[in-house]
């Protein structure tokens, strides 16, 4: 369904999962605006030849969804010295994952598990959407460690906001499975297979099931009539979302 992931993706050295979102269709014959928002994985081994890349994206604001203790081990990476407005909001607080394995079971990556992240309560989502909704602070970079679940929930929110079809939304999720090869090349070549990993467990970690959006997006319809019925039901404000989509999109 995607056919221009060369043009979209980001091919950095020592970051994974980068690409733009820009060129979807959306609402009423418009599209999402390239260059405005990157969805990424961490960059903290970013390269020499990485950063001079990066430069050239101009990036505003850095938008962390990794937990306190996760950005302190990994380090926030190169975007604040570049100039980006760094801000920590994570999805799962501190001591978080025990519960939401209490919370969902051990449901491994999952539209379960995604849904469980709401039940943390709406703080994190009005706070991001703040960021969204203010153009001045793009372009954006948002992002978890690996770029894929957390930051495809948050991809998701955005993108209903804009009217992108649930099925775009499926499809730009699962590009994530494209660019695991070169990142599991990367984590064996300079880092290490983690203990009790070989390739495939790795891969498998590293990739996202095809099957987990569209579970978390039913998930959204069945309890809460949808995405954007979600979005309404914990505040997020029509003025907000205005200015989301003229921040967003092409007119």
């Amino acid at each position: 369904m995607i056919n221009d992931y060369p043009n979209r993706h980001i091919p950095f050295q020592g970051c994974f999962n980068f690409r733009d979102i820009g060129g979807y269709p959306a609402m009423d014959g418009t599209s999402v605006r390239w260059g405005r928002y990157f969805r990424a994985g961490r960059q903290d081994r970013m390269t020499d030849a990485d950063l001079e890349q990066l430069k050239r994206l101009g990036v505003k604001t850095q938008i962390d969804l990794r937990k306190p203790d996760e950005a302190a081990e990994q380090s926030r990476g190169p975007l604040p010295d570049l100039g980006a407005q760094y801000h920590n909001i994570p999805v799962i607080p501190e001591g978080g994952s025990d519960q939401l394995s209490k919370l969902v079971g051990d449901t491994g990556i999952s539209g379960k598990r995604y849904l469980g992240y709401l039940e943390f309560g709406p703080e994190t989502w009005h706070r991001i959407f703040d960021i969204f909704a203010s153009a001045d602070d793009h372009p954006i970079v948002l992002h978890c460690t690996a770029g894929k679940d957390r930051t495809g929930v948050s991809t998701a929110f955005l993108l209903a906001t804009l009217g992108v079809d649930r099925s775009w939304i499926e499809a730009d999720y699962i590009l994530t499975n494209r660019d695991v090869p070169r990142q599991v090349d990367f984590v064996e070549e300079h880092v290490g297979l983690p203990d009790g990993m070989d390739r495939d467990a790795l891969s498998i970690a590293a990739g996202v099931p095809e099957n987990a959006m569209a579970d978390f997006l039913d998930g959204l319809e069945a309890r809460w009539g949808g995405t954007m019925e979600y979005l309404r039901e914990i505040g997020i404000k029509e003025e907000t979302f205005e200015r989301v989509r003229h921040a967003f999109l092409d007119r």
